[in-house]
């Protein structure tokens, strides 16, 4: 990370210290009962939707993130305590929020809050790791532009997943160690608990509403500084690490449209994912096959693309017609086994105008077969390569959210100002909403 976003992040740990062991009675916790993390946001470089049917994703971490503070309870034997031992408080330190609830398996969702990320994830420990549980007051504060597509909730879900299994010491515990022996295991569970899905033996639950894979959490939990990491998925399996040359930075810039997951957002979100998995229930009637994922159907046979393409090409269904299948279809395809594999390469011989026409395909894919795309998402992109943006494209889920755009380093700041600019003019409405900042390729999460 670099000196100044460190520094920041040092700043913003103390002060997070400060308020949590000032916040009145703390059941005889003291100082050094202090748990601190740092848990960053992410950029899909490529991977539109990919994840979760079994494709493959270029990312890499922000600087910017979650600061996070963590005390656990007092356990039952201290004598003074006040407060259930098995009681997890969460404050979010940007807006004096605060929520309340057990680490138990039947502690009720609460969806459309930003609480039900916290509340889904203590539900699913308790559900999945045995012993004695031990709560904790847990206190954060987020940089990251809110349901712009850098992940900001992914990012809180993994910093109450860290805060909770160091207070209770998770790895230790059997299941743990049968499950998760990897940080990209770790990104498979997490994905898990986002999604409601069971992850080996560790058995679902109700998750977050989404119908999403674990491309977000394997990027904050995996990525490397000044690095692109690609990932393929279901499961998670490390592919390469492609250094990032110094001298390119990147800029993002948030549309100021919320790219939420709640009510009629969170129903386009999903029609995007249930379009895939149509898709892939057509193959698997026609052929007799149980392929898991669409990434597993066209790695499963010579011709097996055609043959799929054959079979969408013949699918009617209530909510999506045959046309609209194939897009998708051919969209993932070409996203995930032509377009991020050779812009990999290109990165790694530095070829940035292969690289940067490699991106704008991959743009194309989004607003011709995802359609979850908006005029000011497509118009950041345009207008960052006017502004000489070596490559640039929208990303995460759509229906908002926020632009990347890779510039000379050097210039980053100028660059920053003027896209900035070109957007107030273009959107005046929206503008006032949006943020642009520079940043690196960052570190992943960890335990401060």
């Amino acid at each position: 990370m670099s000196a100044d976003e460190s520094q920041n992040k040092a700043d913003r740990i103390a002060r997070l210290a400060n308020v949590l062991t000032g916040a009145g009675e703390n059941g005889g916790a003291d100082d050094r009962d202090l748990l601190s993390f740092w848990v960053p946001g992410r950029i899909e470089v490529l991977g539109k939707h990919t994840d979760y049917g079994g494709g493959r994703s270029l990312l890499c971490a922000v600087e910017r993130g979650i600061c996070v503070v963590a005390r656990p309870q007092a356990d039952q034997s201290f004598p003074r305590r006040r407060e259930s031992p098995t009681l997890v408080r969460v404050i979010d330190a940007k807006s004096g929020d605060t929520c309340e609830f057990e680490l138990s398996p039947d502690v009720a969702p609460a969806p459309g809050h930003w609480s039900n990320y916290p509340i889904t994830v203590a539900r699913r420990i308790a559900m999945n790791f045995s012993g004695p549980m031990r709560g904790a007051d847990i206190i954060f504060e987020s940089d990251l532009p809110h349901a712009a597509g850098v992940s900001s909730s992914s990012a809180l879900v993994v910093a109450i997943f860290m805060a909770l299994s160091a207070v209770n010491d998770l790895p230790r515990r059997s299941e743990y160690r049968k499950n998760i022996m990897s940080s990209e295991d770790l990104g498979g569970y997490l994905g898990s608990v986002e999604n409601g899905l069971d992850f080996k033996s560790l058995l679902g639950s109700e998750g977050v509403g989404t119908f999403g894979g674990s491309e977000d959490q394997t990027a904050i939990l995996c990525s490397r500084a000044n690095t692109l990491v690609q990932y393929s998925f279901c499961p998670v399996r490390f592919e390469r690490a492609i250094a990032l040359s110094p001298g390119y930075g990147f800029v993002i810039a948030s549309s100021g449209v919320m790219a939420e997951k709640t009510g009629a957002a969170l129903e386009r979100y999903n029609r995007v994912a249930r379009r895939l998995s149509v898709g892939l229930q057509a193959w698997c009637t026609a052929t007799g096959r149980s392929d898991l994922s669409m990434g597993d159907a066209i790695a499963s046979m010579p011709g097996a693309r055609e043959q799929i393409r054959e079979i969408l090409g013949a699918t009617t269904s209530a909510d999506y017609t045959a046309h609209s299948l194939l897009d998708r279809f051919d969209q993932f395809h070409a996203e995930a086994n032509e377009l991020i594999p050779a812009a990999g390469d290109a990165l790694e011989r530095g070829d940035m105008v292969a690289f940067g026409d490699l991106v704008t395909r991959s743009q194309s894919g989004a607003e011709r077969a995802l359609e979850n795309q908006i005029p000011e998402t497509i118009t950041l992109v345009q207008q960052a390569r006017e502004l000489g943006a070596l490559a640039a494209s929208a990303f995460g889920a759509g229906f908002g959210g926020s632009v990347w755009a890779l510039v000379d380093s050097k210039s980053a700041d100028l660059f920053r100002d003027r896209w900035r600019d070109a957007y107030r003019n273009a959107f005046p409405m929206s503008a006032p909403h949006a943020e642009f900042f520079v940043t690196q390729a960052g570190p992943a999460a960890l335990r401060l």
